[in-house]
């Protein structure tokens, strides 16, 4: 049953969207260089008030994901995406940006956050940007390696952490996945479980296995066990 329906949400494509912790706001980007906020209510299942558009961004929308901030008790939302490269933090009781947080030298493909402060960002610089809030910026890079003993990289169009926070997994636009121990500063393992750019991967919830999905239209479920 659908319950509500918006044809022209935005003047272009939505390229991403995302449900804030506890399910109260809702949030797009698009091709149009915006990001549109909205205020959900789950008893009546439906928006309510004024959506708030965004327009900091020059470029596209690529991904969103929403933060806790405990310590005012409100929602922030990270955007990120093409355009000037930055990843914008946004205060989602005021509507207002309040931080850009610069470093990657590409175009963001990829964000995810697994709790707390911190998030991850990958890009098309090849590289994965740790970001801690509390320091307000980024406090570790990595560009996982996907041509087994070399340095080479390539760009990252998708990521995910594991419910510890101990393993990060990358999806690259050369087909490989990349597992790195994040508390151990290493790369664990690089496969090829498709034939084109993996550009949506998570971990189940118990971290035994890997869902991917690529380009070449495949969806591939690996045992990280085997």
């Amino acid at each position: 049953m659908v319950l509500f329906k918006r044809t022209k949400h935005h003047k272009g494509s939505i390229y991403c969207l995302a449900w804030s912790p506890i399910g109260d706001l809702m949030a797009t980007g698009s091709n149009d260089k915006t990001v549109k906020l909205m205020r959900f209510n789950a008893d009546t299942s439906n928006l309510e008030g004024e959506e708030i558009e965004l327009s900091m961004h020059d470029g596209t929308i690529r991904d969103l994901c929403f933060l806790e901030d405990t310590s005012n008790k409100s929602s922030l939302l990270i955007s990120g995406g093409a355009g000037d490269c930055k990843i914008y933090v946004t205060d989602c009781a005021t509507g207002t940006p309040f931080q850009a947080l610069s470093g990657h030298t590409g175009h963001i493909l990829s964000l995810y956050t697994w709790g707390g402060a911190m998030f991850v960002s990958g890009s098309h610089d090849k590289t994965v940007r740790f970001w801690d809030l509390r320091t307000r910026g980024c406090v570790n890079m990595v560009t996982p390696c996907t041509i087994p003993g070399t340095r080479q990289g390539s760009p990252v169009a998708s990521l995910c952490v594991d419910p510890s926070g101990r393993l990060l997994v990358s999806g690259h636009e050369d087909s490989s996945c990349v597992l790195y121990d994040i508390r151990g500063g290493r790369n664990v393992q690089c496969f090829k479980p498709h034939s084109a750019d993996v550009r949506s991967i998570r971990f189940s919830p118990s971290a035994y296995y890997l869902l991917s999905a690529g380009y070449d239209n495949k969806l591939v479920l690996t045992d990280l066990q085997g």
